[in-house]
């Protein structure tokens, strides 16, 4: 006996220019879906996907009109993800929905980017106490059913800045460690603290107890928190958390405004917000991932990785190492570059790389980081010269010089240095000197 099965793809295989978008079927299912099914804390995941729209449609820096109301979202293996960066382009938000959240089957692998407008945010508003939140997401929608009936929302553009804030923002994040847990009665406290008027200015926080205090300079052991009035989002979602946990960098006395993250806890969910260094900047000119992206075979590292690419809730460079036959350096450097695309993010809580569905374009990096493409038209002309830890480029008809740090860093006598003093990542002329000085040494090898 013969059984004939019939596979419907939404859309044809592509190659061009070295990218590869391989489509499936979902088996002999017509829509193939990420998700069918419930999620087990409806209220609270109801919040949690409102907190994540409120972020996208708000501009913190210079309020305006609403702007985006367009969080993405990824089914991998076990658990959901919906991320927003907020109008201005300054916060982060992310509600990973865990294992234990969902009563339904991840069946499927994908990212897509819909809106959530106006009778979905009304739907999602209506949802309490026992109520169930019912949801099917597909490549190209986001079905929403409640005891009211069912929304149903399409697949929309990403804006071009979110890919560059996804970039930057997993660069940044993958050098943080946890500096505080507090319980979810004194995270309320604690918010309820913060003093008015204090939405544009850069606060620091210690650990105190079970607790944090504030001051209003950087010491060890301290997290950034700048804009506090960018935490305004987590409020709703304070009622159903367990905890509350506050990530950030090193900080040594006198360091300048980092950023942070502030994620609340509830068991099934996560929801977290990660901060810019400073209320108007956003992370799509933080230029973290710059160094990364400077590589010569920095773009070969990346297709190799992104074929090693699985699905896993979380990514592990030393496996992926291991697999490639490359260090682990190249390999966070291919991950940098396969950021820039959207590709890979930075979970906090897991300290590990997740993964992404969008398409991948090689020379996206340097289309959209002016600096990376100047750096290399420096070096196409031979204007970088070097001199021991130090090196003279010329730009057209100004001249400036680069000087190596103790610390490993580089300055410049640049404008751009003499704003930033480092805090956006290199210059265009420091970059390129590091990029000389790599290939002078991988030379000699």
């Amino acid at each position: 006996m013969s059984v004939v099965q019939t596979y419907r793809y939404l859309a044809p295989s592509t190659l061009a220019q070295r990218s590869l978008a391989l489509q499936t079927s979902g088996g002999p299912a017509p829509n193939p879906r990420f998700f069918t099914g419930f999620l087990t804390t409806g209220q609270a995941a109801a919040v949690g996907l409102l907190a994540v729209a409120e972020v996208a449609r708000t501009r913190y820096h210079r309020p305006v009109s609403p702007a985006s109301l367009d969080p993405v979202v990824t089914g991998s293996r076990d658990r959901l993800r919906f991320e927003s960066f907020s109008g201005c382009c300054g916060v982060y938000a992310r509600l990973d929905v865990l294992p234990t959240g969902l009563d339904g089957d991840v069946s499927e692998h994908g990212t897509t980017n819909v809106d959530v407008n106006t009778p979905l945010r009304e739907a999602l508003a209506r949802v309490g106490g026992l109520d169930p939140l019912h949801l099917s997401v597909g490549p190209d929608d986001l079905t929403v059913s409640t005891l009211d009936g069912s929304v149903v929302e399409k697949k929309v553009p990403l804006p071009a800045r979110w890919l560059r804030g996804f970039a930057e923002v997993q660069v940044l994040a993958a050098r943080f460690e946890p500096r505080a847990e507090l319980p979810a009665a004194e995270a309320s406290a604690f918010l309820r603290r913060l003093p008015r008027g204090s939405e544009r200015s850069v606060l620091w926080v210690v650990p105190a107890g079970r607790s944090l205090r504030l001051t209003s300079r950087p010491v060890p052991g301290a997290v950034c928190l700048a804009g506090a009035g960018r935490l305004v989002a987590l409020q709703p979602m304070l009622r159903f958390a367990k905890t509350l946990r506050v990530y950030g960098p090193t900080v040594a006395p006198g360091a300048a405004p980092a950023p942070s993250v502030w994620e609340l806890d509830t068991g099934a969910l996560r929801l977290s917000l990660t901060l810019s260094p400073e209320p108007y900047r956003g992370f799509s000119g933080e230029g973290a991932a710059l160094a990364a992206l400077a590589g010569d075979d920095v773009v070969d590292d990346a297709d190799l990785i992104s074929a090693l690419l699985s699905w896993d809730p979380t990514i592990e460079p030393d496996r992926l190492a291991e697999q490639a036959g490359i260090d682990a350096e190249r390999v966070r450097g291919a991950l940098a570059q396969l950021g820039t695309a959207g590709r890979v993010g930075y979970d906090v809580a897991e300290a590990a790389y997740f993964h992404r569905v969008m398409p991948y374009d090689a020379g996206r990096a340097e289309r959209d980081n002016p600096r990376l493409v100047g750096a290399r038209a420096l070096l196409d002309a031979e204007a970088v010269q070097l001199d021991g830890t130090a090196a003279t480029v010329r730009s057209g008809d100004q001249v400036y010089r680069v000087r190596q740090l103790p610390d490993g860093g580089l300055t410049c006598t640049c404008p751009w240095w003499a704003k930033h003093r480092g805090q956006r990542g290199p210059c265009r002329h420091a970059l390129a000197t590091r990029m000389l000085a790599a290939e002078r040494v991988e030379e000699r090898v």
